[in-house]
């Protein structure tokens, strides 16, 4: 009985050490997927079992992580495609079916931390497979933290790309990188992140590694580097008439929308969307398309020899993503290139290149336009921007109308220095004073102007703006930066000359980057109405205005700090245009208006003038209305 009960026991413990021992199930992570995953509320719409036919774009990555010839694997997609999800599967199969330590690398910290929580331990807690693996995060020593979980076999090591000390200490077999393109340059002083990484795979003859991002911008994207040294395969779609594979694409989505105004403000209703074959030009609407057969397409197959598998993938094809909501999305965006390159990233799928495709001088100078009068209709307040040279001041006047339409009004230049009070004097008849008309004689002054303070002579500019601050003339501070805001409230600066004080003025800074992108991003507009920039057909608007309006790019230089810069365009050297016409717009934003009073107010002068004479003088005053009876009313009186 004794040597039975022996017997009994040693089989157990064998039972055991062999189970330890035991070889994975010859498992894709497909096939795992399907018998042993569970999708969680808290990062899915669809909670429940697995199921790959919902995004079977997935499989050939996911069961890419599972061939013995791939070491790597990239991939590019938008949002709401469930790329995470193809991470956090294969994360599930290594715990499971085949250990080994695993390093997860996110842009920061905080990333990792969420990620963490609401992708990693929900995924753990709805999965009995993997619950089995990992202890519960409440018991003692239990090795399962926010940022680490253990399992039998391996670790699980979440961290920021900039936490040198977690990239380039222990040996790792499996790394993942989320969101490629938003990680550090460097990681510390130790180098770039994911070669870091990467180096501590290389004594695993089975080592893996995954890079997944959003693409950002062209030529200065980690993940479109990538993706180019692996199989660079593309999603491509049946077409039901000539059954040809394309990849479905912005370029060839159609879309009839309604375009309404509500409280000043472009709203949009997209009413149809449909597909145009590439191949024979046939049409398909959303749903025929997202039920064709569709497969990857190689365009570079010869990396699988290299051990890279790459793929590319776009919102079009998304179950969650429709195309009317995308469309919505672009249309919304329109006018602004930030919010541009939002779309094409994380909807299209598509690099950002910007690719400076301002208007030219010629198709500038081409849409110029006759007035008719010194303002146009639809002019409701006046602005100017001073800049300020050595020898010389150069302003502009600049219209401004609803929704951020704009007319230029007059360009000039004062030769002098800017501490020469005659230079000053000739501002005033040119411009601070200035009363301009409109065909009908009705007149508005300037409303506010801004005089750059930089240079050689910044305490002369302060005395003269302090002089001149019942006609609302202020200084000006431009700093540069993309996260400077474009106005500030004023503060005042001491006024110091020959090293007395003399007192202080208002000062306004300004983000005069924040600036240049909303003017570049108004020559676009082609159609006159909002953001559309008017131009006179006048010499003072002529070739060599719009050269100095067009005389800077936003170019990219991942070695600095701040990458985005405004340079100097080769030919373009003097871009005083571009500086007048930003302080005039940061003037406008700067100033506190009602336009809809304005609006009124005119109409009211034009009805009244119109009544009393025919023939209206050309010299009349500015706008004026009854006796006011208000604070707002007295205060655009003056306008």
């Amino acid at each position: 009985m004794t040597n039975k009960a022996d017997a009994a026991r040693l089989n157990v413990v064998i039972a055991k050490a062999l189970a330890g021992m035991k070889p994975p199930d010859n498992l894709t992570v497909t096939q795992w997927a399907e018998a042993k995953r569970r999708l969680s509320s808290e990062s899915s719409a669809e909670p429940g079992p697995w199921r790959t036919s919902r995004t079977p774009y997935l499989q050939a990555p996911m069961d890419a992580f599972t061939d013995p010839r791939v070491r790597r694997i990239v991939m590019v997609a938008a949002s709401q495609v469930g790329k995470s999800e193809f991470i956090n599967n294969a994360i599930g199969y290594i715990v499971t079916e085949d250990p080994g330590s695993i390093l997860f690398v996110h842009p920061t910290t905080l990333d990792a931390k969420e990620y963490s929580k609401l992708r990693i331990a929900p995924m753990i807690r709805d999965s009995p497979a993997l619950r089995k693996k990992v202890a519960a995060p409440k018991s003692r020593d239990s090795g399962n933290t926010l940022l680490q979980k253990t399992y039998p076999g391996g670790i699980l090591t979440l961290c920021g790309s900039t936490e040198a000390h977690a990239l380039a200490s222990k040996p790792i077999r499996y790394v993942f990188g989320d969101e490629r393109d938003r990680w550090a340059l460097s990681a510390g002083n130790e180098g770039d992140p994911w070669d870091l990484a990467m180096a501590r795979q290389t004594t695993f003859y089975n080592a893996k590694a995954v890079e997944v991002s959003t693409p950002t911008i062209k030529n200065a994207s980690a993940i479109e580097t990538s993706y180019s040294e692996g199989t660079m395969e593309r999603w491509k779609s049946r077409c039901p008439h000539c059954g040809e594979y394309h990849e479905i694409q912005w370029g060839q989505i159609r879309y009839e929308h309604e375009e309404t105004e509500v409280r000043r403000k472009k709203v949009y209703k997209v009413n149809r969307v449909w597909y145009i074959c590439p191949g024979c030009g046939c049409v398909s609407d959303e749903t025929t398309m997202k039920h064709q057969l569709a497969r990857w397409e190689a365009e570079n197959p010869n990396a699988y020899a290299n051990g890279i598998r790459s793929f590319w993938l776009n919102a079009f094809v998304s179950p969650w993503a429709s195309w009317q909501s995308i469309v919505l999305k672009y249309l919304n965006a329109l006018g602004s290139s930030r919010r541009m390159q939002v779309v094409y990233n994380t909807c299209f799928g598509e690099l950002w290149e910007d690719r400076g495709d301002l208007e030219d001088e010629d198709s500038l100078m081409a849409r110029r336009e006759a007035y008719g009068a010194e303002l146009p209709d639809g002019v409701l307040v006046l602005t100017a921007g001073i800049d300020t040279q050595d020898d010389r001041m150069e302003y502009e006047i600049v219209g401004h109308g609803h929704f951020g339409e704009t007319w230029g009004i007059e360009k000039g230049v004062v030769m002098g220095r800017p501490d020469d009070p005659a230079v000053w004097e000739q501002l005033d008849e040119l411009v601070f004073d200035r009363i301009l008309h409109f065909e009908d004689g009705v007149g508005l002054r300037i409303s506010i102007s801004f005089v750059d303070e930089g240079g050689h002579f910044t305490q002369d500019v302060r005395l003269q703006c302090r002089a001149r601050i019942g006609k609302r003339v202020f200084c000006i501070k431009g700093r540069g930066g993309p996260d400077v805001p474009y106005t500030c409230p004023p503060k005042q600066q001491k006024i110091v000359i020959n090293q007395r004080t003399l007192g202080t003025c208002w000062q306004y800074q300004i983000g005069v980057d924040s600036g240049k992108q909303i003017i570049m991003d108004n020559l676009k507009v082609q159609t006159p109405g909002p953001k559309y920039c008017h131009f006179p057909r006048r010499d003072d608007y002529g070739a060599a205005y719009f050269t100095g309006l067009l005389s800077e790019r936003l170019v990219y230089n991942d070695k600095k700090k701040q990458p985005w810069t405004w340079e100097k365009i080769p030919g373009h050297e003097r871009n005083e245009n571009l500086d007048c016409r930003n302080y005039a717009l940061a003037a406008f934003k700067a100033l506190p208006k009602n336009l809809d009073e304005i609006d009124r107010k005119l109409k009211i002068a034009r009805g009244k003038q119109t009544s009393n004479s025919a023939a209206a003088s050309h010299s009349s005053k500015t706008v004026r209305t009854d006796k006011p009876k208000s604070a707002i009313d007295r205060y655009y009186e003056e306008w």
